[in-house]
């Protein structure tokens, strides 16, 4: 990629910038745009080189989904996270296996010849969501503040759960049932990155409010400071062999209930670079996956994809969700926001680095279910959160001062001015499940 070509992409991104806004507005989300123009620069224009590599756009991935993973996850209150603790035990406990079962199963009935490992590592690949592709719903204040916390939740830390499982099929389909969990494998990985989170995390949010509040902090570095706790969360945890995603979440939450009102600022700025960073990954994933998706695509691929994003998610999240005093509308709303994205190109990567050929046709899988994630939770979020909105029967008003007012987006759409304040006892969100 030469001068030219740099000078493109940043100019492409510098009019992201300039007409977010408009283009948010005809529900164009940022990977819908980013995924497009990447696409075009590599096929049309020419100008971008498919033969990037792989483990500079690997990189690339995992330091875009630590950074916002971190930021989304300092948005987070301790309290209501605590208040939710039901919900998401059901949807990462009970909720998010299911769909990796279901996954491998259906991958080994419709693909010839695919074997079990191959087939589990499409159903965890394809399990963990992203909140950036419904970044519509994030960003709409007439979706339930609390519908909003789960979904930013749940794809925050399904990613890091199913890490071990993506890395324990690599393993089986290398090794031929000769199995090592790898880096971050197992519950000790979990526990290890529960555990580095939590301490960098805590003591990084409390080193920044003492040093605020002393005067020792420079702001124009701050900002940076905290971009550099995310990755050491994530790098610390990798050299002692645990999960780094998990890790940068935990972090996070740790980082936002620990540094106080001193830490906003901060965290705004990771997400300003975390949007920066995202847009170049869809970009990339443009450039260089869409092309192979589009030459390995056959029916096989594409009902594999629709079936992923509808049944294979929705199914679960209603049968855990049942008994959560939820409304059906809400349990099909959550179930509906579940989209693929970069944690599912991490995998996809992952896999092509181990498995090198063999993995073609599972990342030729990965590739078509985000590329039509992409762009079907991109154009429905804002249609169906408005109309999700509009019908929601099972609500109850919005605990004042809960801290939740301003969840992360991602930086991947333009955050709404702010409206009117809600009156006292207005609907606001739903029932504690």
């Amino acid at each position: 990629m030469d001068e030219a070509v740099v000078a493109l992409v940043m100019l492409v991104v510098f009019a992201w910038g300039l007409f977010s806004t408009r283009l948010g507005r005809a529900d164009l989300s940022a990977p819908i745009i980013f995924v497009t123009v990447g696409l075009l620069l590599s096929q049309v224009v020419h100008v971008v080189e498919p033969e990037l590599s792989r483990e500079a756009v690997k990189l690339l991935a995992e330091v875009t989904l630590v950074w916002v993973l971190f930021a989304d996850a300092s948005r987070v209150g301790i309290r209501e996270f605590r208040a939710d603790l039901g919900l998401y035990t059901r949807l990462l406990a009970v909720g998010l296996p299911l769909t990796i079962a279901a996954g491998t199963l259906l991958a080994m009935w419709m693909f010839d010849g695919m074997g079990v490992w191959l087939a589990l590592l499409v159903g965890a690949a394809l399990a963990p969501t992203d909140a950036a592709l419904g970044s519509g719903v994030m960003a709409d204040p007439a979706v339930p503040e609390r519908i909003r916390r789960v979904l930013n939740v749940e794809s925050g830390l399904n990613d890091g759960i199913a890490t071990p499982v993506v890395m324990f099929a690599i393993a089986g389909a290398v090794a031929a049932g000769v199995i090592d969990g790898g880096p971050g494998g197992g519950l000790s990985g979990l526990a290890i990155g529960l555990a580095v989170g939590v301490a960098l995390g805590a003591v990084g949010g409390r080193a920044m409010r003492l040093a605020g509040r002393r005067g020792w902090m420079s702001e124009d570095f701050a900002g940076p400071g905290v971009l550099a706790l995310a990755l050491a969360a994530y790098a610390a945890t990798l050299w002692l062999d645990g999960n780094g995603f998990v890790a940068a979440f935990v972090a996070g939450l740790a980082f936002g209930n620990s540094a106080g009102r001193g830490g906003v600022k901060e965290v705004f700025y990771v997400e300003q670079t975390a949007g920066l960073v995202s847009l170049l990954t869809w970009l990339t994933f443009g450039a260089i996956a869409v092309p192979i998706v589009m030459a390995e695509i056959d029916w096989r691929m594409a009902g594999y994809a629709v079936l992923s994003l509808t049944v294979l998610r929705m199914l679960p999240v209603c049968l855990v969700l049942l008994g959560a005093r939820l409304s059906p509308a809400t349990m099909a709303f959550v179930g509906w926001f579940g989209p693929r994205g970069l944690a599912s190109i991490i995998f996809a990567l992952i896999a092509l680095e181990e498995l090198h050929g063999e993995a073609d046709r599972v990342v030729a899988i990965i590739g078509t279910t985000v590329l039509f994630s992409v762009f079907a939770h991109g154009l429905s979020a804002k249609p169906l959160a408005n109309r999700y909105a509009a019908t929601a029967t099972d609500v109850v008003p919005v605990p004042p001062g809960d801290g939740s007012a301003q969840l992360p987006i991602r930086g991947l759409l333009h955050r709404p001015a702010a409206g009117p304040a809600r009156p006292a006892g207005e609907p606001g969100e739903p029932r504690a499940g």
